[in-house]
């Protein structure tokens, strides 16, 4: 195997490794083992579909939990993530829809939420790595189904 990439300002690292394809498992070097399987077959195991929508949640909620915190405010925030499959020109692709709930308190009005939105998805690092896409769409609302 080749020799990794220095990082040297990185502050966390995981190895994540797939030997079988889409249908097996993927797992954490020296950890946990995942059982996946093509969407297709519609088995309770995970997918890339599933683990891009679980990252994407629960990142995005963590960075608003972190902004309500620092203002002093209750984490009250919730993300959803739909992921879908589509044919492209080239094989398949993801289109994303995020839909990024605050709701609004004595203390947090619009002009709040919109700016909490904002920061959460200019400073979570899985929105940044997606957020650049035509084929993903964030959006905040003020009520939850």
């Amino acid at each position: 195997m080749s020799q990794l990439k220095s990082h040297p300002t990185a502050t966390y690292h995981t190895t994540a490794i797939n030997e079988t394809g889409v249908n097996g498992v993927s797992y954490i070097k020296n950890a946990e083992t995942y059982p996946i399987s093509s969407p297709s077959l519609a088995e309770p195991t995970g997918n890339p579909e599933k683990f891009l929508g679980l990252a994407l949640a629960t990142c995005l909620n963590a960075t608003l939990e972190s902004i309500a915190k620092k203002n002093q405010l209750e984490h009250q925030s919730k993300v959803q993530v739909d992921v879908y499959q589509a044919p492209d020109t080239k094989g398949l692709k993801f289109l994303i829809d995020v839909t990024v709930f605050i709701p609004l308190t004595e203390k947090v009005d619009e002009k709040r939420a919109q700016a909490m939105f904002q920061l959460a998805e200019a400073r979570c690092p899985v929105a940044k790595l997606l957020g650049n896409s035509e084929n993903v769409n964030f959006q905040l609302v003020h009520e939850w189904d």
